[in-house]
């Protein structure tokens, strides 16, 4: 079944919705929903091929990918200084993993949209109430009181996510990029010798690398941006934005048919799309164009489709079919191998390059189970994906003083684990999914949320900035930690070497040593 058979931007009415949002006033619903088909793109048919593209050269192991950020975005987070942070840390990441692995990085955040949440139950018990559950800052509030759903808060979403992706571009466009040089990131929180000796050495090769490209006159320009220079090869970096596509009205409204642009028009598979839909185009190809017209999701470069949404006669799977964007799937234990090829037969039922990520998120103790059984099924299959590992959200846990948290050793385990089991079955981990932030606290200290790290954060300490409204995330110090993990690895495997237990790395940041 091709992706344009019987499919359009509303097919998915047709089929049961998992996660469904109930709406009181559904005459207000469809007014916000009148309004965010008319209001513009938040991205580009051109930005969306060109991730499209570099998400092929993952799958072909030229490139590694980076996917990273927040649970679940908030509206009160939607500042400068918020954003210069988690930019900056996603920035910070890549730059190590490109020291190790000597490739590019796909860099996607978990950005400018990421705002529902998907729950286990409908309600839960605040004190002696019952409630609606929170579902986001786009759906209804943190407040108990302020539990029921909202159609403005779609459009309050729509424009948070204008502003931020906006700023985000201002940054990237003038200089922000090379303002995070190795040389200025502290180490003083490492409480290891041997681990803040083995940062050292890496960050000083980093920063002598840098060095010696300036000195010979890469990066090197005659006068700064400000006053007019050159932006410069170290200067500006591609990004990319995602969320769960969660709330298929939204979607739906969001998705708009345009000519694919010229250099793809010969590679995409065309949809037939309703005359009066023949808008200008923002990838420059104007109305009556000959080029192909398809459906993009104009919200977000990249959207993926959740453990809980996966149902293959389920709406979103209906939804995912047809629209241009790469897409990923979460895969969990409750995956059955056969239906995982099910499901990438109706979501990527051409076979293309780049289309399809999967993102396998287990819990570190069932890695060696599930991985292998999956990995060799989708080879047989010979559909073409992306493997990256989400470490986070196989292994949440709740400590003695009720916070959620997580564990840093659990979660390098899972990462070296999908590393191990990848090369034993002749795969190759492609990136990995990370919740992470670069938030500071009011008196400028990282978050403390998830536990142990090269700062050996302590279960007590939890409770001293913990500010996460959703799931744990780990600060600036960890979220580099797993860098320099990874960074390690992917240098020894392009040295030829392998990697031992009782690699420095691996050993003083706590992972556990396979069974």
């Amino acid at each position: 079944m091709s992706a344009a058979d019987n499919w359009t931007p509303s097919s998915w009415r047709s089929k049961p919705a998992a996660q469904d949002v109930v709406y009181p006033d559904r005459a207000k619903l469809d007014k916000v929903l009148t309004k965010l088909r008319t209001l513009p793109p938040l991205v580009t048919p051109s930005e969306i091929e060109r991730l499209r593209h570099q998400l092929a050269q993952v799958q072909r192991n030229e490139a590694f990918l980076l996917h990273a950020g927040d649970c679940a975005e908030s509206f009160d987070a939607c500042t400068h200084e918020n954003i210069s942070n988690k930019i900056g840390l996603i920035l910070s990441f890549s730059l190590i993993l490109i020291w190790g692995a000597r490739l590019p990085i796909v860099r996607i955040g978990r950005i400018a949209g990421q705002y529902a949440k998907p729950r286990s139950s409908a309600t839960e018990i605040i004190g002696d109430r019952e409630v609606l559950s929170f579902r986001g800052d786009n759906v209804n509030g943190l407040d108990p009181n302020d539990r029921t759903p909202d159609p403005e808060r779609l459009l309050s979403a729509y424009f948070h996510s204008t502003t931020t992706l906006n700023y985000i571009r201002a940054l990237l466009t003038s200089g922000f990029a090379s303002l995070h040089h190795p040389r200025d990131w502290s180490l003083s929180h490492v409480r290891s010798p041997a681990l803040r000796a083995e940062f050292e050495r890496v960050t000083e090769g980093l920063s002598d690398a840098l060095d010696f490209t300036r000195t010979i006159g890469v990066g090197r320009q005659t006068a700064s941006y400000e006053e007019g220079g050159p932006r410069g090869a170290l200067g500006e970096v591609d990004f990319y934005t995602s969320h769960e596509g969660l709330m298929l009205e939204v979607e739906e409204a969001m998705t708009r048919a345009f000519p694919v642009p010229s250099s793809f028009a010969s590679l995409a598979t065309p949809l037939v799309t309703p005359a009066h839909s023949r808008a200008a185009s923002p990838s420059g190809t104007g109305a009556g164009a000959k080029a192909p017209r398809v459906h993009y999701n104009t919200s977000a470069h990249f959207i993926w489709i959740g453990d809980r949404t996966r149902q293959l006669d389920g709406a979103h799977v209906e939804y995912f079919r047809g629209i241009r964007n790469p897409i990923g799937v979460k895969v969990g234990p409750s995956m059955k191998s056969e239906e995982l090829v099910r499901l990438l037969d109706v979501v990527n039922a051409d076979r293309e390059d780049g289309k399809v990520t999967l993102i396998t998120r287990y819990g570190a103790g069932k890695v060696e189970q599930f991985l292998g059984d999956h990995i060799d099924a989708v080879k047989k299959s010979g559909h073409p994906v992306t493997w990256i590992c989400d470490p986070m959200h196989g292994n949440t846990l709740t400590s003695s003083s009720g916070l959620k948290t997580r564990n840093f050793g659990t979660i390098i385990s899972e990462i070296t684990s999908c590393l191990r089991v990848h090369a034993e079955h002749g795969s190759r981990l492609g990136g990995v999914s990370l919740e992470f932030t670069g938030e500071l606290s009011d008196d400028g200290f990282s978050v403390t949320e998830c536990l142990g790290g090269s700062m050996e954060l302590s279960e007590e300490q939890l409770g001293l900035r913990y500010q996460s409204f959703c799931d744990p995330r780990l600060n600036f110090e960890q979220s580099l930690d797993v860098a320099f993990l990874v960074s390690n690895h992917l240098k020894q495997e392009r040295l030829g070497r392998q990697r031992s237990d009782t690699d420095v790395l691996y050993a003083e940041l706590g992972g556990r040593k396979a069974a």
